[in-house]
């Protein structure tokens, strides 16, 4: 079996990502004391406390596997970017989406910053679709 051969640039960001996941740790527990009673949150502020936090552990994960095959690609340029960093930028854009639009007191609505999240969403969208076609391709 062949050793897993990282580039350089994928291995530097891989360590950033996984070093995100203390952040995801202490909203988890966060998350606790949202459910214990303990911080005062509307329900559409839990709700969104809760995709945020899921949004990040999920696409953390993804990122982290997309980049193993971003390696594996043809890709080079802006295109190997897109694919590497694509998926990791969503996790923090997504996820910042969803905390700082629903922050502040008896809030029911998100605020202008839900604008992060969807372009996290954009950010998605081009990491994956590059990094497929660059599959297919390859």
């Amino acid at each position: 079996m062949t050793p897993l051969q990282l580039s350089q640039p994928t291995q530097m960001i891989a360590g950033a990502v996984l070093l995100t996941i203390v952040t995801i740790e202490f909203g988890g527990w966060f998350l606790t004391r949202i459910v214990r009673g303990a911080v005062p949150m509307t329900p559409f502020q839990q709700a969104f406390a809760r995709a945020g936090h899921a949004h990040a552990g999920v696409l953390v994960i993804l990122g982290l596997v997309g980049l193993l095959f971003a390696d594996a690609t043809g890709l080079d340029g802006a295109a190997l970017w897109t694919a590497r960093l694509g998926v990791p930028l969503a996790a923090v854009l997504m996820s910042a989406g969803f905390f700082l639009s629903s922050i502040g007191r008896d809030v029911t609505r998100p605020n202008r910053l839900i604008v992060l999240l969807w372009l996290g969403a954009l950010c998605l969208a081009a990491g994956v679709l590059t990094l497929g076609v660059g599959l297919l391709t390859s």
